[in-house]
Order: structure tokens, then sequence, then C-alpha cells
């Protein structure tokens, strides 16, 4: 079952979507196996064995008007280390040329806002981050590149966003982060989940291979916080 909120990428019904699946998680409703979260609609599977689609359809009418008010708690919002430019960011030079902003201002300005994680997809751990100032809007590259890096952070259109694998990709390159997106041996493979949100800390390439090698080693934790609180785990 989809369940549909509009046609447009808009924090309004980003947030109708994650409220439906809280409720639907927090309800426990017999039959229903998973939800995936889209920009403005909800993927649910079920069990049609144990519900059918009426009646699913008449739980989740069921719930009335989801709006996030009232229910909206701190925001959660994991710090991702990024070393900006160095053999990372191949593309700030045509930022630079682009935006007419120069490279330190172009990192100031990406590294200054909270992302939202509107959903995730194309691959394992992608996120679609929220949030992007329009001075950084960027066109995707004509011919992309066959090969990018895991860890790559880069912009394309009015979107940023983190490479977790080695794939083909058109967005412009940025810089790098040291953490894993995705890991399959990991407890939990993806690192973030839709409705959280990213801020980049901008790092040395120095920080970069000290924070690496203890991601290799598994003793590196991401620190995540809520907007206003302490850390969290």
């Amino acid at each position: 079952m989809i369940v549909e909120f509009g046609s447009e990428i808009d924090d309004a019904l980003n947030n109708q979507v994650h409220v439906l699946a809280k409720k639907l998680e927090e309800s426990q409703i017999r039959g229903v196996l998973e939800t995936v979260p889209t920009f403005r609609s909800l993927l649910i599977y079920y069990e049609p064995g144990e519900i059918k689609f009426g009646q699913l359809q008449e739980k989740i009418s069921a719930f009335g008007e989801l709006t996030a008010a009232g229910s909206q708690k701190k925001k959660r919002i994991l710090k991702i280390p990024c070393c900006y430019g160095a053999r990372f960011g191949q593309d700030l030079g045509f930022m630079e040329k682009h935006t007419g902003l120069t490279r330190d201002e172009i990192i100031a300005i990406h590294s200054s806002v909270d992302y939202k994680i509107y959903m995730l997809g194309f691959l394992p751990g992608f996120v679609y981050l929220g949030g992007l100032d329009k001075r950084l809007e960027m066109p995707r590259m004509t011919t992309p590149r066959v090969k990018i890096q895991p860890g790559a952070v880069g912009i394309g259109g009015s979107q940023t966003g983190v490479y977790p694998l080695a794939s083909p990709g058109g967005w412009r390159l940025m810089g790098g982060t040291p953490v894993d997106f995705y890991d399959p041996d990991r407890e939990n493979p993806i690192l973030c989940q839709a409705g959280e949100y990213i801020r980049f800390v901008p790092i040395s390439i120095d920080d970069y291979y000290d924070i690496r090698r203890e991601v290799v080693k598994g003793t590196y934790q991401v620190e995540a916080v809520e907007e206003g609180g302490e850390p969290c785990q």
C-alpha cells in the first residue's frame, strides 16, 4: 500500500509521512511488516493473510489528521565529519565559478545547516538531504562519473548527500567523510534513519585519516545530539 500526501518536495508533507510511519510503528497493527518513507509518500508492506487492504485502509483513516504538531520531538542531529577539498572536492573549483563564492564561503555555508534526511534510497544508506542553501544549488554533471568513492559528499540540484558505496554518480563533489554510512557487518548496517538530521563538521585531511583508522577498528562513534539538548546515543 502507498499512502500519498502530495506531489512535491515539502517539509510539511514529509513530516506527515514520518508521523504516519511512527503511528503505524506504535500501533503494531497485526500484519504490517515494514514502512518505507519517501519525500511525500509512505510505502507500507503488509501480509494480506493477516490483514486485508480495506481493513488496513480503515485503520489508517482512523488516525485522523496527520500533523507533526504535538508529536514532534527534539530533532536528532548526527555530526558528520567532512574533509572539504583535498583529494575529495574535485568540483570545488567549478562551484566557485558557478556561484561566485570563494571556497571558504562555500564550505562555511554548507556546514552551517542541519539537513533533514527526507528519505534513503538509490543505494543502501544514501541520504537525500533537505535544507540546502539556494546559493549552493548545482547543476548535475552532463556526463556522470563512472565511479565515486564511498563517503563522497556532493550536491545535485537543490540537494546534498553522501555516497555510501562506490558507484557511478553525477553530483558535484565537494568533500568526503571517513564515516561509513553503510556497513553490512555492523549491527545496524545503515548509519541513519529518515527523519533525522545531519550536520557536516569541517575537518582537516589529517583528522580524516585519524578518524578513518578508528572507523576501520570499530572504535569510532558518530556524535549525535538533540537540538538544544545533550549528546545522545
